[in-house]
């Protein structure tokens, strides 16, 4: 999915692009447009016609977020839920100027939801999706930057985009914009590094930090935001010093009496903790790094979803397992491991411990093969049969047609 984002081959990108500077892509640079993710009709749909929720939608005008009474109210008997989208209030809010902003867009748009499994699969990194629908000649948000990566794909309509140097590079999620108003208002009064209309199906890639401001031209604009949370080297730092729970060394109290206030006796006892650190490392440095790894899978699954299953269809092919295709689960993060003659699969909610027989079998399904209980390896087919059953239920494998 990346390709029909980017204007260049991937690896050039990666080289070039990714983390460092904007990319402006023409919709005739471009595999096709975006009108398949999300059009005008499909807008109006998600707001009249699928309950859409709060925190998935939100509405601002003029850099402001409008408060939820605004835009919300419930829907009436049997969905007395006083956080649903109210059709007629965002009528009047998008009339009188407001930006609507449809949020989460990969957890209940369909077409979102795969473009955006796709993208994490291209990027290795979590990604989001949203999308903002600006009425003409309006803006929906001050000159700011974010803390994520964008791509920006144009739909429908035409928005006037802004772009500026960084005031704060590579900005942490803990170091939002608002730490830097001042400078940012100074910075957006230099000659912009991007000064462009992007038209239906054009697409911006803008690194996180960049400075950017849009404004909505001639007609209703849509675009999508395809937010990317890239793990850092601040997250692999954060991983290996977490290990260092584990020590009792690092777990001892300070001494009692110890002047946390006192700027040189602090200075001191982290300098001594920085060397003990140091030999900590250069000693262990494989067993930490090895435990740091399994950190940041767990937490990279957190901030991920595996594509979903479909529970009644599910339950129909384990029963019949014994002619059911299977495919691991996409997206779903897991280890497979053997052990004291089981076999394990580790997830991030549970672990399932099989005969240490069936080891080859997860070992292929793991690895992307596409089997059938007569055809897992390792396993004759009414042993590959109670496999398959299982991991089905167990939602690890689903379906080979899903």
């Amino acid at each position: 999915m990346l390709t029909r984002c980017i204007g260049a081959d991937p690896q050039t990108f990666a080289r070039e692009h990714w983390g460092r500077l904007p990319l402006l892509t023409r919709a005739a640079d471009l595999p096709r447009d975006f009108s398949d993710l999300l059009s005008v009709d499909d807008v109006d749909e998600l707001l009249s016609e699928r309950g859409v929720r709060a925190p998935f939608i939100r509405v601002a005008k003029e850099g402001e977020v409008l408060a939820r009474e605004r835009y919300l109210s419930p829907a009436g008997f049997g969905a007395e839920m006083p956080d649903q989208v109210d059709s007629a209030k965002v009528l009047d809010q998008f009339a009188s100027g407001s930006t609507i902003v449809l949020q989460g867009l990969h957890r209940l748009w369909p077409p979102m939801i795969d473009f955006v499994r796709a993208m994490v699969d291209d990027l290795g990194h979590p990604v989001q999706a949203n999308a903002y629908v600006t009425p003409p000649q309006n803006r929906g948000f001050d000159a700011h930057y974010d803390v994520h990566d964008v791509f920006v794909l144009q739909t429908a309509g035409t928005k006037h985009w802004i772009v500026h140097e960084p005031v704060h590079p590579d900005p942490l999620p803990s170091q939002p914009w608002t730490d830097h108003r001042d400078a940012i208002g100074e910075r957006v009064r230099d000659e912009p590094v991007v000064d462009a209309v992007l038209n239906p199906g054009d697409a911006l890639y803008l690194p996180r930090g960049w400075i950017h401001s849009a404004r909505a031209l001639g007609a209703t604009s849509v675009h999508l935001t395809i937010g990317v949370s890239a793990f850092t080297a601040v997250d692999v730092v954060r991983a290996v010093v977490d290990q260092l729970a584990a020590d009792a060394e690092f777990r001892r109290s300070l001494p009692m009496g110890a002047d946390l206030t006192d700027q040189s006796e602090m200075a001191a006892t982290a300098t001594k903790l920085i060397a003990e650190l140091s030999e900590r490392l250069r000693d262990h440095a494989a067993d930490l790094g090895e435990h740091a790894a399994t950190s940041l899978r767990w937490r990279f699954a957190d901030r991920t979803r595996p594509v979903a299953v479909r529970p009644l269809a599910s339950l129909v092919a384990a029963e019949n397992a014994a002619t059911t295709s299977v495919r691991w689960r996409p997206g779903l993060v897991a280890t497979v491991r053997r052990h004291d003659g089981r076999v394990t699969v580790t997830l991030s909610d549970r672990t399932i411990s099989l005969p240490e027989s069936c080891a080859d079998a997860l070992e292929a399904l793991h690895a992307g093969v596409v089997a059938e209980a007569g055809s897992l390896p390792g396993l004759d087919a009414a042993d590959g049969e109670v496999v398959i059953r299982r991991l089905l239920r167990e939602a690890v494998v689903v379906p080979a047609g899903e």
